[in-house]
């Protein structure tokens, strides 16, 4: 790859709620960078076109988007979005000799390499492995999983649905909360528990269960926006006991299956917290009550204690990361 020779980029990181897309050039220098509220379109097509319009003479050498959801054979059905995205469609409406789908958190994982000191916050420093596997695991509007493994030199990173595995309950009220879900969804995977509406089926049974309101303030809040950052809101500021306690019993889940993730890829190279909650959330993470879950697994809870453990800060890994491959596979 001749690298004195400029080239124009494009990635994108793909969610169900928000779509970000950067044009760049190779070896630095952004051209332009939009978010998109992604339920507003038709289709990622459709935002590429709207993005490209402004760049109408403009070619690119290669693109790469990270998509919330499992890429195969160059397509990909958006887990919570009527979309399907596929490689040969953006290659051929758009004119990009290449195109790459991946995962989001497989984008994410590419972006961790990027990150400079002040875009991670440590809540557990361990006993790092030089190129040790690392895991990454993040909440928002669904559950990201995915791992890295170093290779020729730098970290391969590898997809995974982990997230829609079986909720695996600890303690008595997990089990009543596995009951009360499995009668709502049949199956309940950590998805269900460990995101933004996870964190408001936590609320609900609690509520439900208990036989106990909310305030009214939490109860207006939720109703005029996005309940699940209402309910964060009102735990962190201590304004609500069920909230409180929702968030307590989300966080204990949460850590639980990241310590799952870490013992399933042995990720002596850490545990990065990613997604859009942990940032949100960061004196409960930092409280003891996610670390304690996610060491809490009986023979191998002091391996879980040398293993670090980062929360992402900079909410563009993963667009960093689809950065990073598009510069790899360009012509």
């Amino acid at each position: 790859m001749n690298t004195s020779i400029k080239k124009t980029l494009l990635a994108g990181d793909i969610g169900g709620t928000k779509t970000l897309l950067q044009i760049f050039e190779s070896g630095g220098g952004v051209l332009a960078e939009r978010r998109f509220d992604s339920a507003s379109y038709a289709s990622l097509n459709q935002i590429i076109a709207g993005l490209l319009s402004d760049f109408p003479s403009l070619p690119l050498a290669a693109a790469c988007f990270g998509v919330a959801g499992p890429v195969e054979g160059g397509k990909s059905n958006i887990t919570n979005l009527p979309w399907q995205i596929d490689e040969a469609s953006i290659a051929m409406e758009f004119k990009i000799p290449q195109v790459r789908l991946i995962n989001d958190f497989q984008a994410v994982a590419y972006g961790i390499e990027a990150l400079e000191c002040q875009d991670l916050a440590t809540l557990q420093a361990g006993a790092p492995h030089a190129s040790g596997v690392r895991a990454v695991i993040g909440a928002g509007t669904g559950l990201g999983e995915g791992f890295m493994v170093w290779q020729e030199g730098y970290y391969e990173a590898f997809p995974s649905e982990g997230s829609h595995a079986d909720f695996a309950p600890v303690d008595a009220l997990q089990i009543e909360l596995l009951l009360y879900l499995a009668a709502r969804f049949g199956h309940v995977s950590y998805e269900r528990l460990v995101s933004g509406p996870g964190l408001v089926n936590i609320f609900e049974f609690l509520r439900d269960s208990r036989g106990q309101q909310a305030t009214v303030e939490l109860q207006a809040a939720m109703k005029a926006g996005d309940p699940a950052a209402a309910i964060s809101d009102c735990a962190m500021g201590g304004k609500d006991d069920l909230a409180v306690a929702a968030l307590d019993l989300f966080a204990r889940i949460y850590g639980a299956e990241a310590g799952n993730l870490a013992l399933k890829v042995l990720a002596h190279g850490g545990v990065y917290i990613a997604g859009g909650i942990a940032p949100q959330i960061m004196g409960k993470l930092e409280d003891g009550t996610f670390l304690r879950a996610f060491a809490d697994k009986g023979r191998f809870a002091g391996l879980l204690g040398d293993i670090p453990v980062h929360v992402v800060l900079n909410p563009k890994v993963g667009l960093m990361g689809a950065a990073r491959v598009a510069e790899r596979i360009m012509g």
